[in-house]
């Protein structure tokens, strides 16, 4: 393959490159996205492109099996051009000759081998990478698109916690509903919607006949806040979008639990509720398991 997924996050290839722990990739795709990311290069018609090659190069190198693929493909290709560099012309008119002699005795031939062997990695390694994006697509079944959840989304709980367990921060999570009328809402359309008020990093999508709802991650509740008031969506097709736990705001008394009550079970209908909460329980976990 022609891209090196190390070099687009900024880091060695080769054999050092191999070497790097995940939370060294996801550091340095961090820092690159902060310097990609289209908000920041409103005047670069390719900002958005190079954001989405930076973040599907992200994914191959968190992703275990992927990455080894790639590396395996890496080291095929270096060790090809290691051979190539040692022999000068005499040597590979004796290694023409001999792989000629080779040949003609049905003999394995070892560039053909090595090329097979490419093409059997490469080959691999585009499976992966449709696994990996089928993975993250939205065919009607809750999806998440962000690369998952990481210590940025989840936060000790206080002196209401029991034990002092881990939980995801409420403040920064959002729902959003709306009517399946005219064209209906992906993970990716509410992606490009959120983002531009902050990163993104996590997108659960519950589809019915009659409504569509989601509950949008955001990195920080600063973002969450933004967007709440400020995401409308298409005019044919408009979102309701309203945080899942409100900001305490110390200017205005908190809102009465029952008017919350009154607005989860209006927002995407009776249903809604248990899916929430069937989600926020395999977020939490999922977060439980990344602090261990």
């Amino acid at each position: 393959m022609d891209v090196d997924h190390y070099s687009v996050l900024g880091l060695p290839s080769g054999e050092e490159g191999a070497s790097l722990t995940p939370k060294e990739i996801t550091k340095a795709y961090r820092e690159k996205a902060r310097d990609l990311h289209p908000d920041k290069r409103k005047d670069d018609p390719n900002a958005h492109e190079n954001f989405i090659k930076l973040k599907s190069s992200y994914e191959i190198l968190i992703d275990e099996k992927a990455r080894k693929l790639f590396d395996d493909l890496l080291r095929v290709k270096r060790d090809q051009q290691r051979r190539f560099a040692q022999q000068d012309s005499k040597r590979r008119k004796m290694m023409s000759d001999l792989e000629d002699r080779e040949r003609a005795s049905f003999a394995p031939d070892p560039s053909v081998k090595a090329k097979a062997e490419e093409e059997r990695i490469a080959r691999k390694l585009k499976e992966e990478i449709a696994r990996i994006r089928a993975m993250h697509s939205n065919k009607g079944a809750s999806t998440g698109t962000g690369p998952g959840l990481n210590k940025e989304t989840v936060s000790k709980e206080g002196n209401n916690g029991a034990g002092g367990g881990v939980g995801l921060n409420k403040e920064k999570i959002l729902k959003v509903s709306w009517e399946k009328i005219g064209e209906d809402y992906t993970a990716q359309k509410l992606r490009e919607l959120f983002s531009r008020f902050g990163e993104v990093e996590d997108i659960v999508i519950k589809s019915s006949k009659k409504k569509g709802s989601a509950l949008v991650v955001m990195a920080t509740k600063e973002a969450a806040i933004a967007a709440t008031g400020s995401v409308s969506g298409s005019l044919s097709n408009p979102l309701l979008v309203v945080p899942l736990k409100p900001a305490v705001v110390s200017d205005f008394p908190a809102p009465q639990k029952a008017e919350e009550t009154d607005l989860s079970s209006n927002l995407v209908g009776a249903g809604y509720q248990a899916f929430e909460d069937a989600v926020f329980q395999k977020l939490t976990k999922a977060a439980e398991k990344q602090q261990k």
